[in-house]
């Protein structure tokens, strides 16, 4: 009998050392967010001094302006990506710390009209891309996941369905790759549509908050246009987010059905499972802030904390959108997902302006 071979057994990483792995890469995202805050600071004081008209550009635009600048001229050395891939940890810090700047009271005033506009984007969003994905005869489950993807929160229900589906890394690449491209586009035009149209801060920020996909872009979006805006396109963000369970679920028992997906045996595990926990961790500082739990200073700090955060998500979405990279991925998706995010853009504009006539938002 031959004697077995002893294969080297591979020493698993510490937490330290995969700590210190992430340690450039969040310096950078520290680094590039602090540039687009001292730019933004800089000019304003410029301006003041000289007497000069200069569009105040706030240090969100700034940060992503910068990372897409880095990203799209030079090669980023590997030793930084693990660190830029954080961006969304410190988006769900960042959210989960914007409860400290909200009562229930704010929460609660989202309001039922809101919440009704949520319930028919996603209806609106789901059927519109599942009906221009057979137009251009896309892989159906490619369709799913740009429906998916457009109804819910981006690449992370993207990333949540594909596995729960059975899709291929290819049909992920591409659906994941049309949402960025149209996200970034969504940074620049929506706060010059917004302020062009005369949108009150309530108004536009729903419109952000239900027609750009990837949380961080609506987030970005709606501050872009002011801070109350900000406030609520991460409110009604936020609920979009806490229906991906369902939506994935659907798409999972709908392919499950085709012999295409795993068969559910415990839908609750799964909507557990799947649910964005940092959606609780937001309604839990918000109770807490509600409860009076926090001082003055405390909340002040909180809430600086939470700029902080978004100013390492910022420059980690700045630097992780790459054209070149997106440009390789094939015309239709992109076409799909321009169509639909185009026509879904209009659609919550018109429904918002609409309800925000009659109903005062």
């Amino acid at each position: 009998m031959a004697d077995s071979i002893a294969l080297p057994r591979l020493r698993p990483i510490s937490p330290q050392l995969h700590v210190i792995r992430l340690l450039p890469g969040i310096a950078l995202l520290a680094a590039i967010g602090y540039a687009g805050k001292m730019l933004e600071q800089n000019l304003s004081r410029y301006a003041k001094a000289h007497h000069a008209v200069i569009p105040n550009i706030e240090y969100v635009l700034w940060a992503i302006v910068i990372g897409l600048a880095i990203a799209n001229t030079v090669k980023i050395p590997e030793v930084f990506l693990p660190g830029i891939a954080t961006y969304e940890f410190w988006l769900k810090a960042g959210i989960v710390l914007l409860g400290s700047r909200f009562v229930l009271g704010d929460v609660m005033k989202l309001g039922s009209i809101s919440l009704a506009l949520v319930v028919v984007e996603l209806a609106v969003s789901i059927a519109l891309m599942t009906w221009l994905g057979r137009l251009f005869k896309l892989k159906p489950k490619l369709s799913s996941l740009l429906a998916v993807g457009s109804s819910i929160c981006g690449v992370s229900a993207i990333i949540a369905a594909k596995g729960a589906i059975g899709a291929d890394d290819e049909d992920s690449s591409f659906a994941i790759a049309a949402i960025l491209a149209l996200g970034a586009l969504a940074l620049f035009t929506f706060p010059l549509i917004g302020h062009w149209l005369g949108m009150s801060d309530h108004a536009y920020g729903m419109w952000s908050g239900l027609a750009v996909d990837n949380t961080a872009e609506a987030t970005a979006a709606g501050a872009l246009f002011s801070d109350a805006a900000g406030k609520i396109a991460v409110l009604a963000k936020t609920t979009r987010n806490a229906m991906i369970g369902f939506v994935v679920l659907g798409y999972t028992i709908y392919w499950a059905s085709a012999g295409q997906a795993r068969t559910i045996s415990n839908k609750a595990s799964f909507l557990w499972q799947k649910f964005p926990k940092f959606v609780l961790g937001f309604l839990l500082i918000s109770l807490l802030a509600t409860a009076h739990v926090f001082n003055k200073e405390q909340l002040t700090s909180l809430a600086n904390l939470s700029r902080w955060a978004f100013l390492l998500t910022f420059a980690g979405v700045g630097l992780r959108t790459n054209f070149r990279e997106m440009t390789k991925q094939g015309a239709r998706p992109f076409i799909v997902g321009a169509l639909g995010e185009l026509a879904i853009a209009a659609l919550t504009l018109a429904l918002v302006l609409g309800a925000n006539r009659l109903f005062r938002l």
